[in-house]
């Protein structure tokens, strides 16, 4: 399976692209970065807990704002409630005057066992990108490690 998102080198912190056909498929693959960053998602698989989810939405004033918010959502809320979070799926995006609306679930193993890989610290606002580059979404993320 190809992954829509690689990680880059980055002096300090951790940083990937994510890419997609548009906002919405690059805004999912960034949370996969960040949940693959996070967690093993091989030993999430593989357990026998029962799936659940939780709703998450934000809004916000342009695209790398919202791309913040929502990952920014995602660390504190995994992390806060130790889940291990195997996906994240945007369900409505809508790009406003002014504003962009992002409401989606995140999908996790309720099994009681630790997945960690590595403690993030934060997503960054600074050198968070969203552009378009021949006709597709590509998002820069660095996160505070």
């Amino acid at each position: 399976m190809r992954r829509g998102f690689r990680y880059i080198r980055h002096t300090a912190d951790a940083a990937f692209f994510a890419y997609g056909s548009n906002l919405r498929e690059a805004i999912g693959n960034s949370a996969a970065a960040l949940l693959d960053m996070m967690l093993d998602q091989k030993k999430i698989s593989g357990l026998h807990g029962k799936s659940k989810s939780m709703a998450l939405s934000d809004r916000a004033a342009n695209r790398e704002d919202i791309v913040w918010h929502i990952l920014q959502d995602i660390l504190s809320i995994v992390d806060a409630r130790k889940l291990n979070a195997y996906r994240f799926r945007v369900g409505k995006l809508h790009v406003g005057k002014g504003s962009i609306e992002l409401s989606g679930r995140l999908y996790y193993n309720a099994a009681n066992e630790d997945c960690s890989l590595m403690s993030l610290k934060a997503v960054t606002p600074h050198g968070l990108e969203v552009e378009t580059v021949r006709g597709r979404c590509r998002i820069r993320v660095v996160v505070d490690v």
